[in-house]
């Protein structure tokens, strides 16, 4: 063992020190409280949420990044489709405020003017004709179609002429490029998408047609329910995501779960102590695996495509987990033994949550 000085961590004073376990060519960090509510808090702090600095660096990547796409368009030799600039978006968990450790990626969908292109709606997706677009449109499609494949390879060829350009590759569900530059730590997902006069974004499939979806529904339920609870929503859902990363045993596909986490949070009124609610959920975890999981947004329908074997390792995994939160709540609340409770918590979270010091 090891006792260094925590010196670029930006941690209160009294959280300075941490022991730090060299183990071959791996080392974890051990850092160590004296309630459950710090344990948490530290926890969190270090472990789980995007560093503060880290996120504002990342915001304003993402501000300079629109800043370069918009001039994709002004390239005379690239012949790229025109932009809608008051309609670019920014999506996903980053921009919910819900995405825990390591920052790895920004998603913004990047919005195309139709120009002249109509759209029809075809069984579960929509094609874009554009017989009567412009040109930069129709280089884009096959038999008056505007093929999407086409459209984010364009996209995915464009981004080399963006300063501090790395490399440019296509989202293995080919409905973004993936932009990687010099100057960042984590790529882009970049999205090509059009704005409908039913105020719906249609995006690549992944097959050259294109599909609907409203990224907005989900930012705005995710701050309601945060608003409707104290602001308490948004830190449950980032520590309950890591428990489902690194210490469940079937990872259940992020989207997915952040909607079963808002879905307890919508039948249950939030408490004062997060342990609590926790262990609340993973009861609610072990019961609702089983149900139908809606898109909130009323386009996918039910979004839990999990198989009965997945469930059932859910099912048994969250009844674990929650026979060890009462296990912990009783021992810091009945037997006001701290050393006890933090401990079973550990068993949960795993040795990345603090130890009792």
């Amino acid at each position: 063992m090891i006792l260094l000085k925590m010196c670029n961590y930006g941690l209160p004073y009294s959280y300075m020190l941490f022991l730090f376990h060299i183990s071959k060519s791996n080392f974890q960090y051990f850092f160590m409280a004296q309630t459950v509510n710090t344990a948490f808090n530290e926890f969190n702090t270090n472990i789980v949420n995007l560093d503060p600095n880290r996120t504002d660096r990342a915001n304003s990547s993402r501000d300079w990044l629109w800043e370069q796409l918009n001039k994709l368009d002004d390239k005379d030799d690239l012949d790229f489709p025109f932009k809608y600039k008051e309609r670019h978006i920014k999506y996903g968990s980053f921009a919910r405020k819900t995405k825990i450790r390591e920052l790895d990626d920004v998603d913004v969908m990047f919005c195309l003017t139709a120009n002249g292109a109509t759209y029809l709606k075809q069984y579960e997706n929509y094609i874009i004709n554009t017989p009567n677009a412009g040109n930069r449109l129709r280089l884009l499609s096959d038999n008056d179609i505007l093929n999407s494949t086409k459209v984010v390879n364009k996209l995915k060829l464009s981004l080399a002429k963006i300063e501090h350009y790395k490399s440019a590759k296509l989202h293995n569900r080919g409905e973004a490029a993936t932009l990687d530059l010099n100057s960042y730590e984590w790529v882009f997902d970049i999205v090509p998408c059009f704005y409908t006069d039913t105020d719906l974004y249609l995006i690549p499939d992944g097959n050259g047609n294109w599909k609907s979806t409203d990224p907005r529904v989900d930012q705005k339920l995710v701050t309601e329910v945060n608003q409707k609870n104290q602001g308490r929503a948004l830190q449950l859902i980032r520590t309950l995501k890591y428990w489902n990363r690194y210490n469940s045993t079937h990872t259940i596909t992020s989207y997915l779960f952040e909607q079963i986490v808002i879905n307890f949070i919508t039948t249950s009124q939030l408490g004062q102590w997060l342990d609590f609610d926790i262990r609340d959920f993973f009861y609610y975890l072990s019961v609702h695996i089983y149900y139908a999981v809606n898109d909130p947004k009323g386009i996918q329908g039910d979004l839990n495509y999990l198989t009965y074997e997945q469930k059932k390792a859910i099912l048994e995994k969250s009844s674990w987990a929650f026979d060890k939160a009462k296990e912990a709540v009783s021992a810091e609340t009945q037997e006001k033994n701290q050393e006890k409770a933090i401990n079973k918590w550990r068993e949960i979270f795993g040795y990345n949550f603090p130890k009792y010091e």
